[in-house]
């Protein structure tokens, strides 16, 4: 009988203490309720007693339904959307903040560590615990931030991390940004809006971050999940000493983009320049791959292409004549420029239009906070550039101004030819910007130049650039943004004659180009960032016109029809992380083009020359009537495997199309040359470019080593019979041949960015070549064989020095070298017709003098107290101290039966300049 009572007794006792252990289903609703609120209503409904910190739950709000649910189900569904986990303990709910409570250690917790292997960095299973490590002094040390919520069995995953960087005193994002683990093994760089996105391992990670002028920072970040991170950094301000340090550390090695050039702007203002005039275009032509056709020239030959094959854009907008002064100066701003990149290769899927090369300057923005401004004198030009902040952290305006008064100059000389010539120029540029809010921002640019020059006292030349941009910025939420850009480019020219009455004239070109632009970019995925949009561009170009000067000008007048062009693209490119070694960047652009009316047409009998004998008809097209389209796809393709932390390989594919062709007789592009657009008559470029390079930097040294190679193939080049005349010419096409060329070379480049001595030696081997063949024996030179362009100039090699003797003192120093460019030579005489004529080699058979230049200079940076008005720096430098006369050209006279050969130079003596800047 006792033992059937104490049975009786356990039985009861287990049943209570299971029931006791019996959840009670919940009934209850939320409609944006305070989290704590609705924990405090959960906690009398469920009969428990919870413990929590009240902060934990500002900031977070419930919309949810249960019905009939268990207390840990609904316990899940309100902390869902938060970092809180929760421990049921008999009568007890305890809230932990991010915090995860494991009942047990995972199976191989104990297991002993292989050889050479650190268990906790290792054996991502292992929960997290502790960990120390040594500061840099030159770190700032940021909070440890937790992102995501901790969960049992997530440690085998990868999260990704995004955000923005902005400038904590003026808000404005910070653009190429580094953020790395301080391994290396991950990597990101900021966009132009200083996004990031940067894919990480669960647990852990140490960050640190890279950008000229910012504290450097070091951010523990614990990820539990996918989340965002967004960091204001101050401008470095501790030291005024300078330190040429590379923005995009490490991009060289570890992004997909083969063939890219960085100009870094801040530091260009120490290499001694023709006349002390900084300037970025000058500087990009010392750098591998990208060269002149001489001392003096307009225009740059990239990778063996021509001069119209560059695309040089100025905030989205194109920058058709790039130069000053028939060449010597650049007619971008340097004190209003924020970054150039030149792309030789990989040309992003959303730029074309041309096949070599794109130049993508960027107008830094203004100040938010204070009024500041920069400015230089020198020996023929002077600068101006000021930042206005319009409202605080807000918006911004920076306005630039450059003029010359070489005019004041040359009228104050005793010679008499000098005194009546005329040589000056100016540009100005205003920028805009507002930043609306977190997503919205806007910016407009205006930029404008002027040239007059008179090489003779009886005529006067003048061309000038104006652009407008307008960008409208979108941030739909943190995966994806877009962008509308509105631009409009226009060019023009003109010749004033009057030396004789019955020949004076005026002449005048233009040409004017619209586009909209729309781009997107979306973050798919830790491993594929997609970028697309689609663009059109219509082109007005008035190839000419002459009117008589006075009455007694016997010129007639002439206007040469107006050609108009459209075209559009749409693309679609690719960021995709493979793996943490091979990343590719992979782009489709589909491009298609179409000719427009008014215009009239020749059609030319087959197999015979492009004359005015051959034409068979003559069409009429009507206004905006589609005269002839062409269109294909362009390819964009390239790669980068890390052969280590600090090697890669990378390779790459371009095919591009090129619709626009610039017509000049001169070896360097002229200011006077004219631009055609493809037509019935005129088939557009088309090139393929193969290029693979290999990428290393030594690690503590910021030395980099980079070695490239390249193939590129281009048809439908256009070429001019001999004698050919562009100007005023109904029948253009007559003039021309179009036929293909070859490039090929290797680029190499050393670089030191930082240290009392920096700086890099760069050279290159290039060749480029080009065919013209045909049946019609008067469109065929050179036999049909392959023959050396103008430009073609196979051995290129530059050194650039800084050396910095103390904190105000420095020395700095270039020198160049490059094979003399192909010329056409006579080579006998022989009589025709009872007339004596020339004999002339096979053309560019022979080369003028190859070229070389040493520079040197000496920077004087003044005291360095905070509290003055301005802070200067002094620039005193001789270009070309060995006098060295480098020919620019080379002529040839007949003089009493003799041909004789001249030669003319641009620079024959050491021209020494001393420029003063300032800031304030």
């Amino acid at each position: 009988m006792q033992n059937k009572v104490f049975a009786v007794v356990i039985f009861l006792l287990i049943s209570v203490g299971l029931f006791g252990q019996t959840e009670q289903n919940i009934t209850v609703s939320f409609n944006n309720t305070p989290l704590k609120e609705a924990v405090l209503k959960v906690e009398t409904l469920s009969d428990k007693k919870f413990y929590f910190e009240a902060s934990w739950l500002k900031g977070h709000f419930v919309t949810k339904t249960f019905e009939n649910e268990s207390l840990r189900k609904v316990l899940d569904g309100i902390f869902s959307n938060t970092n809180i986990n929760f421990i049921l303990n008999d009568g007890n709910v305890i809230l932990l903040n991010n915090t995860y409570v494991y009942t047990e250690l995972p199976s191989d917790y104990f297991n002993e560590a292989k050889p050479d292997e650190k268990v906790i960095e290792e054996n991502n299973n292992a929960p997290i615990f502790q960990e120390e490590y040594a500061e840099r002094q030159t770190v700032h040390q940021r909070k440890l931030v937790t992102i995501g919520k901790q969960r049992p069995n997530a440690a085998n995953k990868t999260y990704v991390l995004s955000g923005v960087f902005k400038n904590s005193k003026t808000g404005e994002p910070l653009q190429n940004l580094s953020i790395s683990t301080v391994d290396r093994t991950k990597y990101a760089v900021t966009d132009s809006e200083g996004r990031f996105s940067i894919r990480l391992p669960y647990g852990l990670n140490k960050l640190e971050t890279n950008l000229l002028g910012f504290e450097k920072i070091r951010q523990d970040v614990i990820m539990y999940g996918d989340g965002s991170l967004n960091i204001e950094l101050r401008e470095n301000t501790e030291s005024l000493e300078e330190v040429v340090v590379k923005s995009k550390k490490d991009a060289n090695v570890r992004d997909a983009v083969v063939g890219v050039t960085n100009i870094d702007i801040e530091t260009i203002k120490t290499i001694p320049l023709v006349l002390g005039e900084r300037d970025i275009l000058k500087v990009a032509t010392t750098m591998p791959g990208i060269k002149t056709t001489g001392e003096g020239s307009s225009g740059f030959n990239v990778r063996g292409g021509r001069a119209d094959q560059n695309l040089i854009l100025l905030d989205d907008a194109v920058l058709y004549n790039p130069s000053h002064f028939l060449g010597f100066f650049s007619a971008v701003n340097p004190f209003t420029t924020g970054s150039l990149e030149i792309y030789k290769a990989s040309i992003p899927a959303e730029y074309g239009g041309r096949l070599s090369s794109v130049f993508d300057i960027e107008t830094k923005s203004g100040d938010m906070e204070k009024f500041k401004g920069e400015g230089s004198v020198g020996p023929i030009t002077a600068n101006l550039a000021v930042e206005v902040p319009v409202v605080k952290e807000k918006a911004s305006v920076i306005a630039g101004f450059r003029a010359t008064y070489s005019d004041w100059i040359l009228r104050s000389l005793d010679e008499e030819e000098l005194k009546n010539s005329e040589a000056s120029f100016y540009d100005g540029i205003v920028k805009y910007k507002h930043i609306i809010d977190d997503k919205n921002n806007i910016q407009g640019t205006f930029y404008y130049s002027k040239d007059r020059f008179s090489i003779t006292s009886d005529s006067i030349f003048d061309y000038n650039n104006r652009l407008i941009s307008l960008k409208y910025g979108h941030n739909f939420n943190e995966k994806s943004r877009a962008e509308l850009i509105l631009v409009n480019s226009q060019y023009k020219y003109g010749i004033n004659y009057e030396a004789d009455a019955n020949e004076n004239f005026d002449f005048g070109y233009e040409l004017n180009e619209y586009q909209a632009k729309l781009n997107f970019n979306y973050k798919l995925s830790g491993k594929h960032k997609l970028s697309y949009g689609l663009s059109s561009k219509l082109y007005s170009i008035d190839p000419g016109n002459i009117a008589p000067i006075g009455a007694n000008s016997d010129v007639q007048a002439k206007t040469i029809d107006r050609e108009k062009g459209l075209e559009s693209a749409v693309y679609l490119a690719d960021l995709f992380e493979v793996t943490d070694k091979l990343l590719l960047d992979l782009g489709l652009r589909y491009s298609f083009y179409s000719a427009l009316g008014p215009a009239t047409q020749n059609v030319y009998k087959d197999g015979a020359p492009k004359s005015e004998s051959s034409i068979i008809e003559v069409r009429e097209y009507g206004n905006n009537e589609s005269i002839k389209t062409y269109g294909g796809p362009e390819y964009r393709i390239s790669g980068r495997y890390l052969l280590g932390n600090e090697f890669s390989v990378k390779a790459g594919f371009n095919r591009t199309i090129q619709y626009l062709h610039l017509l000049s007789t001169n070896t360097t592009q002229s200011p006077t040359d004219i631009w055609k657009l493809s037509d019935l008559n005129i088939a557009p470029q088309r090139a393929n470019q193969y290029s693979l390079g290999f990428f290393k930097n030594l690690p503590g040294k910021d030395v980099e080593f980079s070695i490239e190679g390249y193939y590129k193939t281009m048809d439908d080049l256009l070429d001019y019979k001999i004698g050919a005349q562009l100007i005023l010419n109904d029948d253009l096409e007559t003039e021309l041949l179009q036929g293909e060329g070859k490039a090929y070379g290797v680029e190499f480049l050393v670089k030191k960015n930082s240290g009392r001595f920096n700086g890099y030696v760069g050279y290159s081997y290039s060749r480029a070549q080009i065919k013209l063949d045909s049946q019609i024996m008067q469109e065929r030179v050179n036999n049909g064989e392959f023959f050396p362009a103008n430009y073609d100039k196979p051995h290129d090699f530059s050194v650039v020095a800084n050396y910095k003797l103390t904190k105000r003192f420095s020395f700095s120093g270039n020198f160049t070298y490059q094979t003399g460019r192909p010329i056409t030579y006579p080579i006998g005489r022989y009589v025709f017709a009872g007339e004596e004529q020339v004999l002339y080699s096979d053309r560019n058979k022979f080369r003028i003098p190859d070229y070389y230049r040493l520079d040197l200079g000496v920077n004087i940076e003044g005291n360095h107290k905070l509290k003055k008005l301005a802070h200067s720096f002094i620039n005193i430098s001789v270009y070309n101290v060995l006098g060295r006369n480098n020919p620019y050209s080379v002529f040839f006279v007949n003089e009493e039966g003799q041909i004789k050969a001249y030669k003319t130079s641009i620079f024959s003596v050491p021209v020494p300049t001393i420029t003063y800047n300032f800031k304030f």
